[in-house]
């Protein structure tokens, strides 16, 4: 009896270290602080503070993409605030042409997709093609500014590769569904001719009803796209299916997290605009007029809008 004992306890003792040695969970990207630090400068409205932060993670590890598609999601969100302005009562980066500094935003990403190959040359693994899939992504954003539908399409399709394959290697990466359902919801969109000349380009379909769910998973359990998965599902539904209720429940949550941000502040008072709900919409403009963001561009064109959303107010 006391042999059975010692081989249970034995037993018992193995399977408790094999648990504690145990990899990551599957479907978890693990960041280091500095990553998340670059990632909150961001998300706060300051991401002139996370780039020299995404420069010393290059510096350190330079082989890897995250130093690079951290510097990338910085360069963005400077680039967004600052293209912001209002078109059918909606606030949002529209079409404004090439930039000079794209091309500076453009390389960046091209390290970060080169980084992703050169690793995944050496070990597949569904992080990996995350990562690569989020560079074609970053491309595929200044490309859509700039009206180069062509390009759009080529990046976003590369991407979406990118992200079925890691869904391949594991199902449960939350990152990737989130950039499948970008896809996805942004595809079914497209008008109905354009819808019949995809076939021909090479551009595979993609489903609304889809998309939500996948952008659902990015804001509940996405590490890199978990911000980005809320606002991009705000701004969908806002502005294609007119779904202001459903797109304030999940912009509220960004405004409240980062009072600081601007953009989240716009986007909640907009939102709360089209609902009726003045009252609410004038604090959040007053808020984003008060602000004072580190990027001259950005600060004052959230300025401009936020001005411009309260004389509506009254």
């Amino acid at each position: 009896m006391r042999g059975d004992w010692i081989r249970i306890w034995g037993a018992l003792v193995a399977l408790l270290c094999a648990l504690l040695a145990a990899p990551a969970r599957a479907g978890t990207i693990s960041l280091p602080p500095e990553a998340r630090q670059a990632m909150d400068a961001i998300y706060r409205g300051d991401p002139d503070a996370a780039i020299p932060i995404a420069r010393a993670v290059q510096r350190e590890r330079p082989e890897h993409p995250l130093g690079y598609l951290l510097e990338g999601e910085a360069l963005w969100w400077k680039r967004y605030c600052a293209t912001c302005e209002i078109k059918y009562g909606m606030v949002d980066a529209w079409k404004r042409g090439k930039f000079p500094e794209d091309e500076v935003y453009l390389a960046v990403a091209d390290k970060e997709i080169s980084a992703s190959q050169a690793l995944l040359a050496k070990s597949e693994t569904a992080e990996l093609h995350v990562y690569a899939g989020l560079g074609y992504a970053l491309k595929a954003r200044v490309y859509g500014l700039r009206g180069e539908n062509h390009n759009v399409a080529r990046n976003a399709v590369k991407g979406r590769a990118e992200m079925l394959r890691a869904l391949e290697l594991d199902p449960e990466m939350a990152d990737a569904t989130a950039v499948l359902g970008v896809y996805n919801y942004y595809v079914d969109t497209l008008s109905g001719i354009v819808k019949v000349l995809r076939v021909f380009l090479g551009i595979p379909g993609g489903s609304k009803v889809d998309g939500v769910k996948q952008l659902q998973t990015g804001m509940d359990s996405g590490v890199l796209m978990g911000v980005d998965s809320r606002f991009i599902f705000a701004t969908l539904v806002r502005q294609y299916d007119l779904k202001y209720g459903q797109a304030l429940a999940a912009a509220e949550p960004l405004a409240a997290k980062y009072p600081r941000n601007p953009l989240f502040l716009l986007l909640a008072g907009n939102l709360s605009l089209e609902l009726g709900r003045n009252a609410k919409a004038a604090e959040y403009f007053h808020a984003a007029q008060q602000l004072t963001v580190a990027d001259e561009a950005c600060n004052a064109r959230a300025h401009e809008i936020a001005a411009s959303f309260l004389s509506a107010t009254h």
